[in-house]
């Protein structure tokens, strides 16, 4: 599991593909000075209800991965993930598509 440490305070755990995939689009985003919402569902021992964040270009960040494998990534879960951090509910992990699959994309509450 790597690690999202969001201005030193807050700071969620993702499977290290997803992580990947998170850090190749919010780069993306913020490098264009593009802000957005982040959200995902807490964890069981949280309540299992969901937290959002607003990241902005100004945002301190840090992506820590738990493995040091190189991950190759998947064009299509890019593509949905950024169409999504486009939207105005932002980006929310989806799970990873089969690569050539195609999928409608479903924007609802985290």
């Amino acid at each position: 599991m790597g690690t999202l440490t969001y201005d030193a305070s807050t700071k969620v755990e993702f499977d290290d593909r997803a992580l990947a995939h998170l850090r190749v689009v919010i780069g993306a985003k913020l490098r264009r000075g593009e802000p957005f919402y982040l959200s995902w569902r807490d964890d069981r021992s949280a309540g299992e209800g969901s937290s959002t964040i607003w990241l902005h270009p100004a945002a301190s960040l840090r992506f820590t991965f738990h493995g040091s494998r190189e991950i190759v990534v998947n064009r299509q879960w890019i593509e949905e993930l950024m169409t999504m951090a486009n939207s105005s509910g932002g980006l929310r992990l989806t799970p990873e598509p089969p690569t050539g699959a195609v999928r409608r994309i479903v924007y609802d509450a985290p």
